[in-house]
């Protein structure tokens, strides 16, 4: 029985552990020691500092979208007044433990304090480096926004933030926030806090139905084929802005199936008829083996190999931010 959540079992739940059409559940205890044992692991700076950037309006009205980095998968994105936070985390290690684990090696685009106001937080699952309990409590405190997040994982947070306000959805559930519809969608990949809740939480990408716009958040996702974007296109049709992962990805045979590489980020914008896109999931955290400034590299050559515009599909530095005008979006 899972520990987060009781449910009826479904098409990706059996009732204790859930599962999506690949069964894909991440790697086990033998293939992670071969993974660690053999490592090749490139060599990361030990800290970065990051430019200074001008901060991000207060809010955003109307129809226009302003995204600004954080730092690995964490976003502001605003539009149509709403200020939204995807996978915060502003710890100094994606791990359990504060003394081990993946260390930052560049602080958070804007500090706690220099945010905006945040009306609501999506968590796409329940990993360290998206699932942050830390900075979930902080953010509860000081601006009590709404948490939406995937099945189970509402009993993570609430261990550390009893207060936080918290919807729980299942794929292809919706939920309202004002003008905003926020919808789970079905993506590759797996949840686990610990070595024995190993998917006993559901995993999700997230649409955001705006006012005349889609955006649609993928925390992470491996390409598996595509199933899951073309899943997401004969559903919505369009998609006007994509934040998609382009990084941790190495080495292939352990990683594919979770995290897509720069390569398989590009399918993914083809297969979105090439909605602006920000690649993400890079550069913070030394999850996997590849040098830090690869994944951006490599998504510049792919760009290019494609013909495809770099100004739609871009990175930005911690700080950095990205207003999209109306004319460049899919309308």
């Amino acid at each position: 029985m899972s520990r987060y959540y009781s449910g009826p079992p479904s098409d990706h739940f059996d009732g204790e552990r859930f599962f999506g059409p690949q069964r894909s559940g991440g790697k086990g205890l033998g293939p992670l020691l071969k993974w660690q044992l053999g490592s090749k692991r490139a060599k990361w700076p030990r800290w970065i500092d990051n430019a200074s950037q001008p901060p991000p309006p207060e809010r955003l009205e109307g129809n226009g979208i302003q995204l600004t980095m954080i730092g690995h998968v964490s976003v502001l994105i605003q539009t149509a007044g709403v200020n939204i936070l995807t996978d915060p985390v502003w710890s100094d290690r994606a791990s359990p433990f504060q003394v081990a684990g993946p260390k930052r090696v560049r602080a958070p685009g804007i500090t706690l304090d220099a945010l905006p106001p945040i009306d609501l937080i999506l968590v796409s699952h329940n990993h360290y480096d998206h699932l942050d309990t830390t900075t979930l409590d902080w953010l509860v405190r000081r601006f009590d926004p709404e948490i939406v997040t995937p099945l189970g994982n509402g009993t993570i947070i609430r261990q550390a933030t009893p207060n936080a306000r918290i919807v729980e959805i299942d794929w292809d559930d919706t939920t309202a926030h004002g003008p905003l519809t926020i919808e789970a969608e079905p993506v590759n990949h797996w949840s686990a806090r610990w070595s024995t809740d190993r998917n006993e939480a559901l995993w999700a990408g997230m649409t955001i139905h705006a006012p005349a716009r889609r955006i649609f958040f993928n925390g992470d996702s491996g390409y598996a084929g595509g199933w899951w974007v073309d899943r997401l296109m004969q559903k919505h049709g369009t998609i006007d802005v994509s934040l998609c992962p382009i990084g941790a990805y190495e080495p292939r045979w352990f990683m594919k199936d979770a995290h897509m590489d720069p390569d398989e980020a590009v399918e993914v914008y083809k297969t979105m008829n090439g909605p602006m896109t920000l690649g993400f999931h890079w550069g913070v955290f030394q999850l996997t083996d590849e040098p830090i400034n690869e994944p951006k590299e490599r998504l510049m050559a792919a760009l290019a190999r494609e013909g495809i515009d770099p100004a739609r599909f871009r990175t930005l530095e911690p700080g950095e931010s990205w207003t999209l005008p109306d004319v460049a979006l899919n309308l």
